[in-house]
């Protein structure tokens, strides 16, 4: 298991981004949370294998209307007791 912090930069606001990382995480059996940010990104922390992990962005990506230009990674020590995958209000108040 490991736990990573993404910033995606591009086309991720507006577009369904939040609901669409919760879908696929449900999905996929992962942990964290994901939430707009008021410089137009968005952070995602998110708990799972590499291989859950990538399975979640690939299906992000897979939305016509999201487009993900870049990604910055930060590796995070694991949230033991975390059970679920949430968007958090964001900035905006939604």
């Amino acid at each position: 298991m490991i736990r990573r912090r993404i910033v995606f930069r591009g086309r991720v606001q507006g577009v369904g981004f939040r609901y669409r990382a919760r879908m696929a995480a449900a999905q996929i059996g992962v942990t964290g949370w994901v939430r707009n940010n008021p410089d137009g990104t968005v952070t995602m922390e998110i708990q799972g294998t590499e291989e859950q992990i990538d399975s979640v962005i690939i299906a992000i990506e897979r939305s016509k209307f999201i487009q993900i230009d870049s990604m910055d990674v930060k590796s995070l020590p694991l949230i033991e007791k975390e059970q679920d995958f949430q968007p958090v209000r964001s900035y905006y108040g939604f």
